[in-house]
């Protein structure tokens, strides 16, 4: 996959096959979409463009608000892209005077004179242009001017799979882990480096590594304990060219806690994870952690000796969870 982080950067296309959209989560209902891209551009010996912006058009447009939190990184989305089978991936800068631009002005200028567009392909509810009015009837409409045919994909065919980012956000913030894995298609993702923490884990036996998320837009699930797997990574290169996937090290198996460690009057939020039979040194290490299983809600305990003792009984569960 090539990626553009501004659409300047791009030559426009003989065959290009397109779809618009944030793509948060880039979950089953999304891979319908990317599905028929794939097989159209294939058909037509075209290539696969996917056009999508950063920051989140809400971001911009409602810079007060900061309730919208995502389920990637633009990163986790980039790797999850590419896995895909995406040809070209377009990152723009979404800015005021972008979303300005009226229904034609977005089509000719940005559909048809940057990229080349041969065909879109779109969700049925796909809206673009100042004050989001412009909608699949504007896209019919310019499509024999500007030679380019489009493509729905049906409601009912996204509805099939009964999934939205939204349900998944709502999910995520209630811990319920299985049904957002299942709507996204793989297991939840948090990335960000080991730092170095207070290091009360070690002095009960449970060592962790605290892992620093530097996106203040990223959605941080339920807080609680949770089974996890997580690798080593080396995360892809996100200036414009050949995207290269985040290289990922060998599984590691732990026992994840996302909260404010009450019962040693903890105040800010951590995200921990305590590795099963690991002795490495990780600091400084990014990690992508892979949420499995919620196991239990975070409360506090009368007592250390008393967390000591759940924390022991919620390891042996999650390492039979992990080795089912």
């Amino acid at each position: 996959m090539k990626i553009y982080r501004n659409i300047e950067d791009f030559i426009p296309l003989d065959n290009a096959v397109v779809t618009i959209g944030t793509f948060d989560g880039v979950h089953i209902g999304h891979q319908k979409i990317i599905s028929s891209l794939r097989d159209y551009a294939k058909k037509i010996n075209g290539e696969t463009v996917l056009l999508t912006f950063f920051p989140h058009p809400r971001m911009i447009l409602h810079p007060d608000d900061d309730s919208l939190k995502l389920i990637n990184t633009i990163e986790e989305k980039a790797d999850r892209l590419a896995n895909s089978g995406i040809d070209h991936l377009i990152i723009t800068p979404f800015s005021r005077d972008f979303s300005n631009q009226s229904a034609e002005e977005y089509i000719r200028e940005i559909l048809v004179s940057k990229i080349g567009t041969k065909r879109i392909i779109i969700g049925y509810d796909h809206h673009f242009g100042k004050d989001r009015k412009g909608s699949l009837v504007d896209l019919l409409k310019y499509a024999e001017l500007y030679h380019y045919t489009v493509q729905e994909i049906p409601e009912q065919d996204i509805n099939d799979v009964a999934v939205s980012s939204t349900k998944i956000r709502e999910a995520l913030i209630i811990g319920e882990i299985e049904t957002a894995n299942k709507y996204l298609g793989y297991p939840f993702p948090i990335t960000g480096k080991v730092v170095k923490g207070q290091q009360l884990g070690r002095t009960i036996g449970f060592p962790t590594a605290n892992i620093d998320v530097p996106e203040s837009y990223k959605l941080i699930p339920a807080y609680g304990i949770y089974a996890v797997e997580a690798n080593l990574i080396e995360e892809g290169e996100m200036t414009t060219g050949e995207y290269i996937p985040a290289k990922k090290g060998p599984v590691l198996k732990g026992m994840g806690y996302i909260g404010t460690r009450p019962t040693v009057k903890g105040l800010n939020r951590s995200i921990e994870i305590n590795f099963f039979d690991l002795q490495e040194d990780l600091y400084g290490k990014t990690l992508r952690i892979h949420f499995l299983h919620f196991v239990r809600h975070d409360y506090k305990f009368d007592s250390v000796e008393e967390l000591t003792a759940q924390l022991a009984l919620d390891e042996e569960h999650i390492r039979l969870l992990l080795n089912n």
